[in-house]
């Protein structure tokens, strides 16, 4: 199966499981598009259109959009890495709504959580917003001498040498956090600062590298997305779920602003297409 297929499958689950036709006093709107937005609408319903979603006027509960976006593009991800292990070998794992204090960059984080629970001059003095609990997460396992001493990296080597490495199966009880995949089914300028918020605490509370740290939506409005794509780059970049779909739809729309504000989050490199996602994730 190639990348287009993939993408077509996972629009296809999109379509099927997450998009509704909701109803507002401004008329029917799909449900990652603000109703009361006349430009939030039609680019939504443009998009529609040319991935050829069926619709469903059925509602759904509370979150569940969200958690069956999550869900969905952790489906996508997985399927997709597996068609690249030759580019990024490795022992990948995929987990949905996982804490980052299972990952060996991050699992000093539990024990100052402890210290905190028991605390309440450190818990208020420091605050307790260490912990994330990421939307989607990949973790690789570290590896065993047999498999890393392949080439006889390792063969004959004193034993205190590479003892630290979290490569090695040996030094590391825990997975490295290989990715934090961020989902929006849409954006609100307070969703946008709440993902800032959590990649800062990633960046700053680590103890090794970093790990890829993404974001995706599926907010059709260019000016919501640049809320969360354009600034200092904390994030590794922001993908949106259709952008050909959202580039034609804005570019027929004539909107002039939009357009612009689209061509400078692509050609600035802070927005991509879902289908580049698993690419960059191996890069």
């Amino acid at each position: 199966m190639n990348i287009s297929e993939l993408r077509q499958e996972y629009h296809r689950r999109i379509c099927s499981e997450i998009i509704r036709i909701s109803h507002g006093a401004k008329g029917d709107y799909p449900n990652f598009a603000d109703g009361s937005s006349v430009l939030s609408t039609n680019y939504a319903w443009g998009i529609l259109k040319q991935l050829s979603c069926k619709r469903n006027d059925n509602k759904l509960k509370g979150q569940t959009a969200g958690t069956r976006f999550e869900r969905i593009t952790k489906d996508f991800v997985e399927d997709s890495l597996t068609y690249l292990q030759h580019v990024r070998p490795g022992e990948f794992e995929y987990f949905v709504r996982e804490s980052i204090t299972q990952f060996t960059q991050y699992d000093h984080l539990n024990y100052i959580s402890r210290a905190f629970k028991g605390d309440a001059v450190l818990a208020s003095a420091f605050g307790g917003d260490y912990v994330v609990q990421a939307d989607i997460t990949v973790g690789k396992k570290p590896m065993s001498d047999a498999l890393i001493d392949e080439h006889g990296i390792l063969r004959n080597s004193a034993d205190d040498h590479a003892k630290y490495t979290i490569l090695r199966e040996r030094n590391s009880p825990h997975q490295i956090l290989h990715a934090v995949i961020s989902c929006k089914w849409t954006i609100r300028t307070d969703r946008a600062q709440n993902t800032r918020t959590e990649v800062l605490n990633l960046i700053r509370n680590r103890k090794g590298h970093l790990p890829h740290i993404v974001a995706i939506t599926a907010e059709p409005w260019p000016a919501r997305i640049a809320a969360l794509a354009l600034g200092t780059g904390d994030l590794d970049c922001v993908y949106h779920f259709a952008l050909p779909e959202l580039i034609e739809t804005v570019n027929e729309s004539g909107s002039e602003d939009a357009i612009e504000s689209l061509k400078i989050m692509v050609d600035g490199k802070r927005l991509r297409d879902v289908s580049d996602l698993p690419f960059d994730l191996v890069a």
